[in-house]
């Protein structure tokens, strides 16, 4: 019934608005089997649709919600964009934060079936509230972006009231022969512990191939817990195909790793609670990924990515049920 009213209202749009809007979407299924365990599963991982228009020749929209975000609805991007004057724009709304390279990401961009500990885990935040961006020459391309939200996410808005700002900024700088270095910075309260974190990254893409190394630091304070680090390198090839269904095939392989993770919120007993303390929500570990991706030929893109993750945990840690050695072959559409 929900889905039914959700393609009810994205129909409407689409046959009231002032301009014709831009309808997309991403619909992620694939199929897992961890090797040391024995089982398997099939999962939607996504289901996404996306409206987009411009309402004026300087007022735009997004709106986008996923019907399968690992099993949940849950209403994504909801935000109108201004651009007053040229290299400037003014977002409001619900989005993700302007930070990091890989949490950025839709994930019909993404190179892997399964995100970097980066974009999972450590950096991945959407919530309300209210961004600025510049784009200038100085030679080479600059974009710089920055904003506050309430960090209230993206379920807890009405009626939350704080005194807290949190931020985040970014800064994006396009050098010679296809090489993109990108610095940011974020402040987080998820619960009544500060949070700021520092990423920097650098992706170079020539020709066919592409290559990204990021680095993320997050620093809990009143020293709540130990700071965590965290970074994600990978590489990728491209190889084109002159005939038959698919257009090419790109050679992939990448290494990730986390120091142990909170998520900012004090347990107690096992529920949150103030009084409580942080705790290890995602324990330390590294994993390797090899794999290939067979890419369609257009109008549609879609990808079967076929991954091996390997997994390497510290003694002591406890690996979540979904966080280990496993075989991952994904059907990524996007239209």
């Amino acid at each position: 019934m929900t889905a039914c009213l959700i393609c009810t209202f994205f129909q409407a749009m689409a046959q009231e608005g002032p301009t014709t809007p831009k309808i997309s979407g991403t619909i992620r299924g694939k199929y897992e089997y961890q090797t040391e365990e024995g089982e398997g599963r099939f999962e939607v991982r996504n289901a996404r649709i996306s409206v987009t228009g411009d309402v004026t020749p300087i007022v735009s929209y997004k709106a986008e919600i996923d019907l399968c975000d690992e099993g949940n609805i849950k209403m994504l991007d909801a935000y109108t964009r201004i651009k007053p004057a040229t290299g400037w724009q003014f977002t409001i709304g619900q989005m993700r934060v302007p930070f990091t390279i890989d949490a950025h990401r839709s994930p019909h961009l993404q190179y892997f079936a399964n995100r970097s500990f980066i974009a999972k885990q450590v950096g991945n935040v959407r919530d309300v509230g209210a961004e600025i961006g510049w784009k200038v020459n100085i030679g080479v391309p600059l974009t710089l972006q920055a904003g506050i939200f309430n960090g209230s996410g993206l379920t807890n808005q009405k009626d939350f009231w704080t005194k807290n700002v949190n931020f985040s900024a970014k800064g994006q700088l396009m050098l010679p022969w296809g090489t993109n270095i990108v610095l940011s910075a974020q402040k987080v309260k998820p619960g009544d512990v500060d949070i700021m974190m520092y990423d920097a990254g650098v992706n170079f893409h020539r020709k066919r191939f592409v290559a990204e190394a990021e680095y993320l630091y997050k620093h809990y304070s009143d020293d709540a817990f130990d700071a965590v680090h965290a970074f994600d390198g990978f590489v990728c090839y491209d190889i084109p195909f002159r005939c038959g269904p698919f257009s090419k095939m790109s050679a992939l392989a990448r290494y990730d790793f986390m120091s142990d993770h909170s998520d900012g919120i004090r347990y107690l007993d096992g529920k949150a609670d103030a009084n409580g303390a942080l705790k290890v929500t995602d324990y330390k570990r590294s994993r390797v990924t090899g794999g290939i991706t067979l890419s369609f030929a257009k109008p549609f893109v879609s990808d079967i990515r076929i991954n091996y993750e390997k997994y390497f945990y510290a003694k002591g840690s406890i690996p979540k049920v979904s966080e280990r050695d496993k075989i991952v072959i994904e059907v990524m559409t996007h239209f």
